[in-house]
């Protein structure tokens, strides 16, 4: 499934039940087990355990064939799905593809599946597309889409609107004020560490990466740039910068204000100066 939202997670327990009672009503067949990955895209097999698990349990012998709804729940990357496909019909292990009707053991079943996989991977790149469109207007509308339980000193109230976590904020104020009196990342992590608070995680070990990004965010003074990454491909995953970036003055309550914000930046780039 690609979404987790409740609909789709409805509908994948549906496919689990129809799948595990059809399979266990035939004679025919012997139930090998169900193999799903829960609220992940199918564009990369690398990232799907039970898939993977799955290809692992047929190169040992444990299953003989495998039935799926479609081609794009096998796979929405041509390469990927052509190769384990072939993989497994080398092991003498078919698919059988539900919606397409095509079994990959009968003849023409690899060019039909090379045809559709094809067609699975550019509907996953339009998808893509409409999403980072839909970013993009919000982006323009100057809404910012912050998750405040991965980002320190701030969190959402009732009606869904940014405000400050103060306990968390102390840290935040604590962590500029020890680096403009000369502590460096690494001194503050270690600190931080050392007094037994928590990251915004959970994690007991902080690290002088973490202390930078939070040094360097502009959110902590009220502003936001939308947009500074974006995917390079809807396949690669990889991120690069984007293009267009958008800022939005006063988003969201300041925790550092803009002045002592811009001091740690001179400072941030007077200390690396020093050191080259």
């Amino acid at each position: 499934m690609s979404t987790d939202s409740s609909d789709q997670l409805e509908s994948y327990k549906a496919q689990v039940a129809y799948y595990t009672d059809a399979i266990a009503k035939n004679p025919k067949l012997r139930f090998a087990g169900i193999y799903a990955d829960e609220g992940l895209s199918g564009t990369q097999a690398a990232k799907r355990d039970d898939f993977l698990r799955m290809i692992k349990d047929c190169e040992k012998g444990k299953i003989d064939y495998i039935i799926t709804k479609s081609v794009a729940r096998f796979a929405r990357n041509t390469v990927d799905a052509l190769k384990y496909i072939r993989e497994l019909k080398e092991l003498g292990i078919g698919i059988y593809f539900e919606t397409q009707n095509i079994d990959t053991m009968t003849a023409g079943g690899d060019i039909l599946i090379t045809i559709l996989a094809a067609i699975a991977e550019q509907e996953s790149r339009n998808m893509s597309e409409n999403i980072k469109w839909a970013f993009q207007k919000k982006f323009k509308e100057g809404e910012l889409m912050l998750v405040c339980s991965q980002f320190l000193g701030y969190d959402r109230d009732k009606d869904k609107n940014i405000v400050i976590n103060e306990e968390q904020a102390k840290i935040v104020r604590r962590i500029y004020r020890e680096f403009l009196s000369g502590y460096s990342c690494a001194t503050i992590a270690k600190n931080l560490t050392e007094d037994g608070i928590p990251t915004v995680t959970g994690k007991k070990q902080w690290r002088a990466s973490g202390i930078r990004n939070i040094l360097t965010n502009e959110k902590y003074f009220g502003g936001a740039y939308l947009g500074k990454t974006c995917k390079k491909d809807v396949l690669s995953k990889e991120r690069v910068a984007s293009d267009e970036v958008y800022y939005v003055e006063n988003s969201h309550p300041a925790i550092i204000p803009k002045d002592t914000w811009d001091l740690v930046q001179l400072e941030l780039e007077r200390r690396k100066d020093y050191r080259s």
